[in-house]
């Protein structure tokens, strides 16, 4: 396991996933500038996590912010969270608008970071750590395009990683894929949606789904990934923990 890093770049740090990784990472002694748009989110964050937290309230999917924000902060670790909840509906009830949101979201914040990360460049050494999703596996029929948006997410990972091996950055790039969890708020609204679809409400759906991923949990994978240089390229992420896929 290597030191613990020194700075961290979060998206989406404002709550959910993010802002337990941020929690995480503060816990560990490394400085976090958390990004999202909300700024009431941001300063709960930041009161909850104290002087080591930056909040920056600004759109994660501004590819001019990705360059800035690496430039000025020159971050040892970039955890790329953000990203939209999907609307919930079959494919025949969705429209283009509906079924496109995540790929306008997560993975365009995923491209423009990604290549910011590999432009700049960060320094070697560093890590990238993003988050797909199990649906990028296992599909999702209830919330349109996001589940190819989060394939999309899992094969940048990889195509950057190859990238950077190919040009001697000694940048890491790992990509974790949780499953439906009712911690984070795009799982939330999934199980409420697939509650639904079955028929039942949404404790007895959560009871179904026992044990659950927990946001914590979330940030420690984060943690014991960006600290391993022997990490894999990618994980599934359940309530057992990290699973190397492949």
């Amino acid at each position: 396991m290597s030191d613990p890093h020194q700075t961290a770049v979060v998206t989406g740090a404002g709550r959910g996933f993010g802002r337990a990784v941020a929690a995480a990472l503060v816990a560990a002694g490394t400085r976090v500038v958390g990004i999202a748009r909300s700024r009431d989110d941001l300063r709960a964050a930041g009161d909850e996590l104290g002087d080591l937290f930056t909040a920056l309230a600004a759109d994660a999917t501004d590819e001019a912010l990705a360059r800035d924000v690496l430039h000025e902060h020159r971050p040892d670790l970039l955890v790329l969270n953000a990203g939209a909840a999907p609307p919930m509906a079959p494919v025949q009830e969705q429209t283009w608008e509906s079924f496109s949101r995540n790929w306008h979201t997560d993975t365009r914040h995923a491209f423009g970071w990604t290549r910011a990360a590999l432009r700049e460049p960060l320094a070697p050494g560093s890590a990238v750590v993003t988050m797909s999703s199990g649906a990028a596996l296992h599909g999702s029929p209830l919330s349109g395009g996001y589940a190819g948006a989060k394939a999309a997410v899992r094969h940048l990972s990889r195509y950057a990683a190859g990238e950077s091996e190919r040009a001697g950055l000694g940048i890491r790039f790992v990509a974790l894929l949780p499953g439906m969890t009712p911690a984070g708020g795009v799982g939330e609204t999934g199980v409420v949606g697939y509650a639904a679809r079955q028929g039942v409400d949404r404790d007895t759906f959560v009871r179904a789904m026992q044990p659950v991923l927990t946001a914590e949990q979330v940030g420690e994978a984060v943690l014991k990934v960006a600290a391993d240089p022997d990490a894999a390229p990618e994980y599934q992420l359940g309530s057992a923990g990290l699973s190397r896929i492949g």
